[in-house]
């Protein structure tokens, strides 16, 4: 996991999902620990998107939990 791809995406996370940076870690769940809703999550998918210059489609979303998959899910399309 790069740190400098991490670190784009945990800004992303906290401007969008309005949480505390320390929160934004791999193990996180979007729901249970970051208390976000699918209206949120669109909302970070647009602005990953944007970030990193890649097209998540929303089928590929389907089962991403937590901070760690949708990371590498993001990751994945860079490489």
């Amino acid at each position: 996991m790069s740190d400098e791809l991490f670190a784009r995406f945990q800004k992303c996370a906290v401007e969008v999902l309005s949480v505390p940076e320390e929160k934004v870690v791999p193990e996180a769940r979007f729901g249970d620990d970051l208390d976000a809703d699918s209206l949120d999550l669109v909302e970070l998918v647009m602005a990953l998107e944007e970030e990193f210059g890649v097209e998540v489609p929303e089928d590929e979303l389907e089962g991403v939990e937590t901070v760690g998959q949708a990371f590498d899910l993001i990751a994945g399309k860079l490489s």
